[in-house]
């Protein structure tokens, strides 16, 4: 067997992540064809397909399960070896992006892991849903954002967050016909996952409470008001999870994301910190 190339294995990481070639190639910054390319180099030079062409993204052969982890590893120890080398001289801004409920849970630990190790970065936060995150990253106007993706080929996926409804223990809300529910923004993929499930169980429902913001919603669930749909490492501790037994249907799981601006290609700081959010988040496939 020849040897592995970097350049091969980052180009099937990205095919992999992003399920398709023209997503990957925005990804690492290069043209389909070049993707296109790297990709028959590796697979020739192991001898076996490693990818083919699903229904909706690509699927990994049984071959291409066994390298991709050894594939993420080896990218994973050359990203570790270019930060340790090059951190000391490493400066700049990063503009990056979190809605308010993956700040504390998915950020905090990779901000601890990265400010140690690029203490001249300067990291400029905003917090906001992804559904103004995700245009605004397009427009240029921040460098990096961790989302909710809207559709399969937006960003880097790291792992799928569960949905959960969420009322009071001292209030019995779960009971009430049409059921009282508080929503985000008409555009949000929680709403949308909510107004979904009881669309589907035939449920009736009255929208009682809007809200943009977490801090919002959990209000209008302590007090009563309503019950509410919450990514599950946002649900507070002392709310009452909610399902079958509370004639609550399932929700479907949030995909979560790296997106990153295509106005910031070359820009080492970014560079360095969306490595470490894949590094320290992602889920392996």
């Amino acid at each position: 067997m020849r040897d592995l190339q970097i350049d091969w294995l980052q180009c099937f990481v990205a095919a992999v992540d992003a399920g398709s070639l023209s997503s990957a190639a925005g990804e690492i910054h290069r043209s389909q064809s070049a993707v296109s390319m790297q990709l028959k180099k590796l697979e020739a030079a192991v001898g076996h397909p490693l990818l083919v062409r699903g229904a909706r993204r690509f699927e990994l052969t049984p071959e291409g399960r066994t390298l991709l982890g050894y594939a993420r590893r080896m990218l994973d120890l050359q990203a570790e070896a270019q930060a340790a080398l090059g951190a000391a001289d490493l400066t700049g801004r990063v503009r990056l992006g979190v809605p308010d409920d993956y700040a504390s849970r998915y950020l905090t630990p990779v901000l601890k892991r990265f400010a140690p190790r690029h203490g001249g970065v300067e990291i400029e936060l905003d917090c906001e849903q992804s559904t103004s995150l995700i245009p605004r990253v397009a427009r240029g106007e921040l460098d990096l954002a961790l989302v909710s993706r809207d559709h399969a080929r937006r960003g880097t996926l790291l792992f799928h967050e569960p949905m959960v409804w969420v009322g009071s223990p001292q209030f019995d809300v779960w009971r009430r016909n049409p059921l009282p529910i508080a929503v985000y923004e008409p555009t949000s993929l929680g709403r949308r996952s909510a107004l979904n499930a009881l669309a589907l169980q035939g449920r009736p429902y009255k929208i009682v409470y809007n809200s943009s913001n977490l801090a919002g919603q959990i209000a209008a669930v302590e007090s009563g008001l309503a019950v509410a749909v919450l990514t599950k490492c946002s649900a507070p501790a002392h709310l009452q999870l909610l399902g079958a037994e509370h004639g609550l249907g399932p929700l479907q799981p949030m995909e979560v994301a790296v997106y990153r601006s295509q106005a910031s290609k070359g820009n080492k700081a970014v560079d360095s910190l969306q490595r470490m959010l894949i590094e320290t988040l992602r889920v392996s496939a």
